[in-house]
């Protein structure tokens, strides 16, 4: 039979690994060791009160959420009570898909590219279209929908960003469809040229 060492040896020379490793994982001695990378700052327990603050108001602002959240004994940041309380997963898979694949763009890449977006604005307060913390499937709970006014005055804007700076900002009559995209951008060729 092979002594421990010649095994650690030929075993750490099959998989790219020090011997020395191969020897402390052999022996036990690797065995409950610290894991690597930031603690995690809160508890299962921290992160089920957390989720019964929720469950209590799903429309409460992230900064309402982290003062209960405090005041029930767990210090964090905004941005933690931000990524304990993110329930669409797949939306956040594809947006971090879509940026590891263009981390390698260059600056002339870029200079293609223009961001739009267009945006609801009412004009009676309140109405804003308040955020519900809502997991997949729970849409029709009696505790997500919120009464809201059924046809406030609104209006609704577009606008456009580049490497070339900010668009103009465009309202649009009606629905946003193919027709009013085309009637906004004929506008902004028009504008530029």
């Amino acid at each position: 039979p092979r002594s421990g060492a010649s095994a650690a040896k030929e075993i750490s020379e099959r998989i790219g690994c020090s011997q020395s490793a191969v020897s402390r994982h052999l022996s036990g001695k690797s065995v409950g060791r610290k894991k690597c990378g930031k603690k995690r700052c809160t508890t299962r327990r921290g992160d089920q009160t957390l989720r019964k603050i929720v469950e209590k108001d799903r429309f409460q602002t992230l900064g309402d959420l982290r003062k209960q959240w405090t005041e029930s004994g767990v210090e964090t940041s905004r941005a933690t009570v931000h990524r304990r309380v993110l329930l669409n997963q797949k939306q956040r898979q594809k947006r971090l898909t879509w940026a590891t694949e263009k981390q390698h763009w260059t600056v002339a890449q870029w200079s293609k590219v223009l961001f739009s977006d267009e945006s609801k604005f009412c004009m009676s307060f309140g109405n804003q279209g308040a955020r519900v913390w809502r997991k997949t499937g729970e849409k029709e709970m009696p505790k997500c929908p919120k009464s809201s006014v059924k046809y406030p005055q609104s209006v609704m804007v577009w606008g456009a960003m580049s490497a070339a700076g900010v668009g103009p900002l465009c309202f649009i009559k009606g629905r946003v469809n193919a027709a009013s995209y085309q009637e906004i951008f004929g506008a902004l060729h028009a504008s530029i040229c």
